[in-house]
């Protein structure tokens, strides 16, 4: 791991005790530009996390709270009127940052999700007749609770394939849950220093880019990726009742990019088959929309894809 990108993570884990996974994966959407989709049980310290993270970039940063009531223009901006000019002019909203973070998501309805869908894909924003970039670098970091917990909606198929990462957050360790009291009741929390800048951040995905990745290894990930859309044809006919859509070809672009990204932090220069299949999980987990029958029988897409990562050949 680059001298950068370790001052970072350790300026994070000044705060956030244990879920170095999360810590992890949140590098991985800064590095390639991807967003992330964190999902939890409250508690878990995923808002707490993205803003630490914001700090220490120094990137400019905003919080989006969602709720039932939230309205798309509250998030993209609107046309308000001056009476001291009797014109309109357009006054952006959040969206209009670095580092965004949309907090509990799947607490507002889909037509303000759904309002995310154009900045997250095209890094623009349509306001009436009028589109305005969004600067770069711009990530939406949106938390979740679980789809079962009270006052949530699912949240559309379109929205969940522009996340790069779904990030399923657990909870600490006995270990881990005695530090976190004991900082709080000690009031131990370190000061979080900025430790890098956009430039810094941008030197940083160039120098993912140079990661080696071998052609038999990009065959592995279309191979990884089909077999979600065509298990009979990888050995696996039984679960093929249980998956109703594949992954989509976002999911090729993005397990390539996530799996560099990951050999990157690892301090290697090249993908090994071991890179690709840790991040296939993140990768395709929202991506495979699963059936009835699985859903009645309780099968997930992560059990899918550890079956698929068992039937495809490795290289």
């Amino acid at each position: 791991m680059s001298a950068k990108l370790t001052a970072i993570k350790n300026e994070v884990q000044k705060v956030i005790v244990g879920q170095e996974e999360m810590i992890d994966s949140l590098l991985i959407g800064l590095l390639c530009e991807g967003h992330i989709l964190l999902e939890g049980v409250p508690g878990l310290a995923k808002t707490t996390t993205v803003n630490t993270l914001a700090k220490t970039l120094g990137l400019e940063f905003k919080r989006v709270q969602f709720t039932p009531d939230l309205l798309p223009s509250d998030i993209i901006g609107t046309e308000i009127y001056d009476p001291k000019n009797n014109e309109f002019r357009v006054k952006h909203g959040p969206i209009f940052t670095n580092l965004l973070l949309a907090d509990e998501i799947n607490r507002a309805p889909a037509k303000v999700q759904s309002a995310l869908l154009e900045a997250m894909q095209e890094r623009q924003v349509t306001i009436a007749d009028e589109t305005f970039k969004i600067q770069r670098p711009f990530l939406t970091l949106a938390t979740q609770n679980p789809i079962e917990q009270e006052g949530a909606y699912s949240l559309p198929e379109a929205q969940l394939d522009r996340f790069m990462l779904k990030i399923v957050v657990g909870y600490n360790t006995k270990d881990e849950e005695i530090e976190i009291v004991t900082r709080i009741a000690e009031g131990k929390f370190d000061e979080v220093q900025s430790v890098a800048t956009a430039e810094d951040l941008k030197q940083l995905q160039e120098e993912v880019k140079n990661i080696h990745i071998d052609e038999a290894l990009k065959q592995y990930i279309v191979n990884l990726i089909f077999a979600t859309r065509e298990p009979e044809n990888y050995g696996l006919e039984k679960y093929k009742e249980y998956i109703q859509y594949g992954a989509s070809p976002r999911a090729s672009i993005n397990l390539f990019m996530a799996a560099r990204a990951y050999a990157y932090l690892r301090g290697k220069e090249y993908v090994t088959p071991v890179d690709i299949a840790h991040m296939s999980k993140d990768v395709l987990r929202h991506r495979i929309i699963m059936s009835y029958e699985a859903e009645a029988e309780g099968v997930t897409s992560d059990e899918i894809i550890e079956k698929i990562l068992e039937a495809v050949d490795i290289p």
